[in-house]
């Protein structure tokens, strides 16, 4: 049947008729929409809305990464043939997922950008609908956090990351991809407390009572002991899982911004992601993934992988099974 499908399915960004199920049409062809989900304004029925935010106008070192949601979508058509691997079940054919496509917003108006994607978020979930945003750099995680604690009150953080993204800034008006964790503390969307940041392997003289597993630590406990020191520590309270695609070692993901050696590698980021089945997501996304410093397309390709897993985890705890 695969065949056959493979050999008539075009487009099925716009041509599928549900929202449900596999897509066998040919990788190197077709309209790159995330997983050849179908591309939808209409919410009704959708129980996971992915957005793209190609912005990158907050970074410290190269810029790019408002070409990322382009470069994952089509990094993406890998895998939505067959369910996700070792999950046990088939998020994509479990659940109605959607591709809600890319934020709308005036690049030359940068003060009014947080705004905008929180109130675009905020429409997705008071829509019903959970929210996997694809960026961008990583200062769209601020409204992302605002609009999800409004929802869900003060949220546990994981956070993948070379950089634990806490300096001081007390300007809250700036928008910076190495400040807004901070801030997100100070407004309260985020509890540090019950909050882990994995990966780091940079200096910062205040990391504001965040839980750290740094990249040595997981390097010598390793990713099941990490995912389950990150599982105890944000307990059953809500999650949200924000991924820096510069937790990955520059080896495995080249095409970011602020490369830093020394960090995790693919199979570690996978194996962690899995054994982190079980916690209450609310959301996630995927950032700071720069194409254009990278012309293997692996960073695309493990961005569209790690994607994949938040989706598999936030279906984990709502699976029929």
């Amino acid at each position: 049947m695969a065949l056959e499908d493979a050999k008539t399915q075009i487009d099925h960004a716009f041509t599928r008729d549900d929202l449900k199920g596999p897509s066998f049409e040919n990788v190197f062809g077709g309209a790159t929409s995330f997983l050849r989900r179908k591309y939808t304004k209409d919410l009704r029925g959708v129980d996971v809305a992915v957005t793209g935010v190609p912005f990158d106008q907050a970074v410290t070192n190269r810029t790019g990464t408002r070409l990322g949601p382009r470069a994952i979508r089509e990094a993406s058509a890998l895998q939505p043939c067959d369910a996700p691997y070792g999950w046990g079940y088939d998020v994509l054919s479990e659940f109605a997922i959607a591709d809600y496509g890319d934020l709308a917003f005036d690049y030359a108006n940068v003060p009014m950008f947080p705004s905008t994607l929180e109130a675009h978020v905020k429409s997705i979930l008071e829509a019903g609908a959970a929210s996997i945003t694809l960026g961008g750099d990583h200062s769209i995680t601020l409204p992302l956090l605002k609009a999800h604690a409004e929802k869900y009150g003060p949220l546990s953080v994981i956070q993948f990351d070379a950089h634990t993204d806490t300096w001081a800034d007390d300007d809250f008006d700036r928008i910076d991809h190495g400040t807004f964790m901070y801030k997100a503390v100070k407004l309260g969307y985020v509890d540090p407390a019950r909050s882990v940041q994995i990966g780091i392997r940079t200096d910062n003289p205040d990391t504001l009572g965040f839980n750290i597993i740094d990249a040595r630590e997981l390097h010598s406990i390793g990713p099941e002991a990490a995912a389950a020191k990150a599982r105890e520590i944000v307990g059953a309270h809500p999650v949200y899982l924000t991924f820096d695609i510069d937790a990955l070692d520059p080896a495995f993901a080249p095409g970011t911004g602020t490369p830093v050696w020394g960090g995790l590698s693919s199979h570690q980021a996978a194996v962690c992601l899995r054994e982190l089945a079980g916690i209450d997501l609310k959301g996630g996304d995927v950032v700071e993934v720069s194409p254009p410093f990278d012309t293997t397309g692996a960073t695309a390709i493990a961005a569209a992988h790690v994607a994949t897993e938040l989706l598999c985890l936030w279906g984990w705890t709502r699976r029929s099974a």
